[in-house]
């Protein structure tokens, strides 16, 4: 028998997140880049969104159509070119601003990047609806998917990745470039 997973984020509100909301405002203003963006999504939550689809229905007692069976379903957006994308949002209020009656699945931006890559998506598509759409497509969405899947090794010519080395050198308290007070 199947078992209901835990949630990720056990005492999630479905707000979203301060870093997140702050970081695509200032990417929508223009002062940040993607770069910025990618980096704070990279170990956030997001919800993806499930919606019943109607499989079978039938005429009821009193004459009118009821559904008899339905699933769920994860949407994807097709764009005019024919790519698909898995969409994804911040929080709760992004995600019923684009439909009402989708039900939200807690994933990181890491399990969503996989998860479209595993689908043949081109893209995750954050906040469809706004308050600020943001893409996630080619050699980042792969190098993302391979981070979660362990398969970075395996990443295309196309995509660099950047990989960092333990120092043997004691840490620091401050970074080089921060303020003194």
């Amino acid at each position: 028998m199947p078992s209901i997973p835990q949630p990720l984020v056990p005492g999630d509100d479905g707000s979203a997140d301060d870093a997140v909301a702050a970081a695509l405002t200032a990417f929508s203003s223009g002062t940040a880049d993607a770069t910025a963006v990618l980096s704070v999504l990279s170990t956030s939550r997001l919800l993806v969104p499930v919606v019943a689809l109607l499989t079978e229905s039938e005429v009821g007692e009193h004459g009118l159509r009821q559904e008899k069976e339905s699933e769920m379903a994860l949407p994807k957006l097709i764009g005019k070119d024919g790519r698909q994308a898995v969409i994804a949002f911040t929080g709760v209020e992004a995600l019923t601003r684009w439909r009402q009656d989708a039900r939200p699945i807690q994933a990181t931006t890491l399990q969503v990047c996989q998860a479209a890559v595993h689908e043949g998506a081109a893209a995750v598509v954050v906040d469809v609806a706004g308050p600020v759409p943001f893409v996630i497509e080619g050699g980042v969405l792969e190098a993302m998917a391979a981070v979660e899947s362990g398969t970075l090794d395996q990443v295309g010519p196309s995509v660099t990745v950047a990989r960092f080395a333990e120092s043997t050198e004691p840490r620091r308290r401050r970074f080089p470039w921060s303020r003194r007070r």
